[in-house]
């Protein structure tokens, strides 16, 4: 709504976003937060319920002028620069070339504001500067607000494009900061800190996040947790290079935003640049609450999967190269047996390729291999009831290939310049037309041959020297990735698509607009897998994200883990099997066929509900799980011995307060139940039936477990 003065309030989802929209600025952020105005907006005079008028709210946060400070109150806008007064990194930075005089630094003037709903969008101008700007804020249904802005060459000479990164401020008492690093086999590792004066900037130049980029930014309250605190978090839905940003001034201001990195984007004369969408969440229920949000968000999308996610069986862990059509229907066999609904053949079906240094670029399916083409084994796989689906890896060519040898040019660097290798292989410049309709046709043909339900979509390097024309060309080759995947997805719309970076390399929202499920990390080993899916969970619901269970010995770490804890790690995502199953006892089998039928049972829940993650379950334990209205799913684990004889009582969180929960182990019986104790809480034996509210306040004897034990926990309502 607006108001008879440059006040605006947009409202959705318990979340208020107020704005000063003066004619000579941009929009200025008063408040980002809580929806302090009740259920309900009405009135002419732009009154809400308890008397609270949002022009009155904002003459309420006007700040007091300092010493030695500028003369007048300066506004602190969403892309703030030295002309409104911020003496911080100015959002939009960029040149003319050649020089000709005109303005530096942009001073806007807003042409045209438009609210509709929880939406408003302002169109600005620098005449003298040449530039004119559209901004985007809109508040969704989950309270998730994105940001949009195009920045436009109104010259008559290039503007040089440095960056463009939406900035909202955040409250004083936001003081902590957490963002996620990590390396290959441990993306999403957590590190917190201080929120001091300057800029803490998390920059991505590999040309993809990569396994240290950080999903989240997040600030808030000193000390806040999964349920506890009040917190603000931004992401940049991109899949190139890219920075997330957090900068306090000494003048008491405190901004969060992020953007591309663009590289010095030269924009000609009448050419305009979309900065990629910068997704902002607020919660007071902590990084729980967050998550609830960003995957409600997510959720909405009309791209999200409206399918049960299928259980899948991935060949990679269990034959690697060695492809052969015996091996691999037995495989097939077993793998249906146990209930999986999609099988996957990973690297090493096309021309030459035996191993991992040679024939990227060549996707023709090796007859010396496969005679008959990949027509047998689809066959096979399907007269099981399984869809089939297929590992590529587009954006890649290696030296060694026929595409390679017959087309130098179409590498991704500059004349005469071979980057340095990554696993042997090169960067194919998707951006060069003929290079981008080779790679559309090659797949096309594969998907429309053997009617593909889905592509493991690989992206193994980051992009060393990436050159296209003459310029930098990591801002090209995503949009080149984007423009490719939309027209296989408008030309195959039933084909699935997994984003895998070597694992969680590329899992952003903007890869995810175009895709259906992320790869979120190369190792399998549930003890790794823990910290990653915990943390990649932070933005990404659990059906988006692929979790298999691995062989005994995990193929990245070497470390043995027991079959309950590969299972029930599984359990919480896109469930999959990624181990040879022609080597797998009977009994095993068994269990698998047992959690395959567990995951169909729950997958309704899991893939719908709510993430809550406890805090501190207790020295080297872990609680996890997900609620709604059909109750609740945990997965209680310990990963390392504890001080304490006895776990602490297990308090398990977001079930209805008010409802009664029967509470029980699943399954009841078998491999999944703890046998470290001398004996076990009596509940275990015959279930429990409690409260929501005493099941999160009082809680019940935890199970006593061994290192690397985890049980499964099942509360129904009642």
């Amino acid at each position: 709504m607006a108001t008879d003065s440059n006040i605006v309030l947009l409202r959705a989802g318990e979340v208020a976003l107020l704005l000063d929209v003066t004619p000579d600025a941009l929009p200025q952020v008063l408040h980002w937060g809580a929806d302090v105005w009740g259920a309900d907006v009405g009135g002419a005079d732009a009154r809400v319920s308890g008397d609270l008028d949002p022009a009155a709210l904002a003459a309420a946060t006007v700040p007091a002028l300092a010493h030695s400070a500028l003369d007048d109150r300066w506004p602190l806008t969403v892309l703030p620069g030295p002309a409104d007064g911020w003496p911080g990194r100015p959002a939009l930075r960029g040149h003319r070339v050649p020089a000709t005089g005109a303005a530096a630094f942009p001073r806007w003037r807003c042409t045209s504001v438009d609210v509709r709903g929880p939406a408003v969008e302002v169109v600005a101008v620098d005449a003298a500067a040449g530039l004119s700007l559209t901004l985007s804020m809109a508040l969704q249904d989950s309270g998730v607000l994105v940001v949009g802005a195009t920045v436009r060459n109104d010259g008559d000479t290039p503007f040089v494009l440095d960056a463009l990164t939406p900035l909202l401020p955040v409250p004083g008492h936001a003081r902590e900061l957490l963002d996620l690093t990590g390396r290959w086999c441990r993306e999403n590792t957590p590190q917190r800190s201080p929120l001091h004066v300057g800029v803490r900037s998390r920059e991505s130049w590999r040309g993809r996040p990569g396994h240290d980029g950080t999903p989240l930014l997040v600030a808030g309250t000193p000390g806040f947790g999964f349920g506890h605190g009040e917190v603000w978090g931004v992401h940049v839905a991109w899949s190139g290079d890219a920075e997330h940003l957090v900068e306090r001034v000494p003048e008491g201001h405190t901004v969060l935003g992020g953007g591309e990195l663009v590289r010095s984007l030269v924009l000609a004369p009448g050419a305009g640049y979309d900065a990629p969408p910068l997704v902002a969440a607020w919660s007071d229920a902590g990084l729980d609450g967050l998550s609830a949000r960003l995957h409600s968000f997510v959720r909405a999308r009309p791209s999200h999967p409206a399918t049960p996610r299928p259980l899948v069986c991935n060949t990679w862990e269990a034959v690697y190269f060695d492809h052969d059509l015996a091996r691999l229907t037995e495989l097939a066999d077993r793998a249906a047996a146990v209930g999986v609904e999609r099988f996957v053949l990973d690297d090493g079906w096309f021309h030459g390729r035996r191993d991992d240094t040679r024939a990227l670029g060549d996707w023709t399916v090796d007859r010396e291999v496969w005679p008959d083409g990949l027509h047998p084994l689809v066959a096979h796989v399907r007269g099981l009831g399984m869809e089939f689906g297929l590992w590529v890896e587009p954006e890649m060519v290696s030296l060694d290939s026929d595409l390679a040898r017959a087309h130098p040019d179409w590498l991704l660097a500059a004349p005469g310049r071979v980057p340095r290798a990554w696993r042997h292989q090169q960067v194919l410049d998707l951006a060069h037309p003929e290079a981008f309709a080779h790679v559309l046709d090659a797949l096309d043909a594969l998907i429309g041959t053997y009617a593909l339900d889905a592509l493991k979509w690989d992206h193994n390097r980051d992009l060393h020297e990436p050159v296209h024309d003459g310029a930098p060309g990591a801002h090209a080759q995503t949009r080149a990735l984007y423009r490719l995947l939309d027209e296989l997805r408008a030309r195959h719309p039933r084909c699935e698509i997994e984003s895998c970076a070597s694992g969680g390399a590329r899992a952003d929202l903007g890869v995810l607009a175009r895709t259906d499920r992320v790869w979120a990390s190369d190792t399998t080993d549930p003890v790794e897998r823990q910290a990653v899916q915990r943390w990649t969970g932070l933005l990404l619901p659990p059906e988006l994200v692929g979790a298999h269970v691995g062989a005994p010995v995990s193929h990245t770490t070497g470390r043995a883990s027991g079959l309950p804890l590969r299972l029930v790690s599984s359990l919480f995502g896109h469930a999959g099997i990624e181990w040879d199953l022609t080597t797998v006892p009977a009994d095993d089998l068994e269990r698998l066929r047992d959690w395959a039928g567990l995951y169909k049972e729950l997958r309704g829940l899991l893939h719908t509900g709510r993430t809550v993650r406890a805090d501190d379950p207790g020295e080297g334990l872990l609680l996890h799980g997900v609620v709604g209205p059909e109750g609740g799913v945990y997965a209680y684990l310990r990963l390392d011995s504890g001080a304490d004889a006895l776990a602490p009582r297990l308090r398990l969180p977001g079930l209805d307060p008010a409802r009664r929960h029967r509470l029980r182990l699943r399954p009841e019986a078998g491999e999944l139940r703890p046998s470290f104790a001398i004996a076990q809480p009596p509940w275990l034996d015959t279930g429990v039936e409690l409260t929501g509210a005493a099941l999160a306040r009082v809680g019940v004897a935890a199970p006593l477990l061994a290192p690397g034990q985890a049980v499964l926990l099942h509360a129904v309502p009642l």
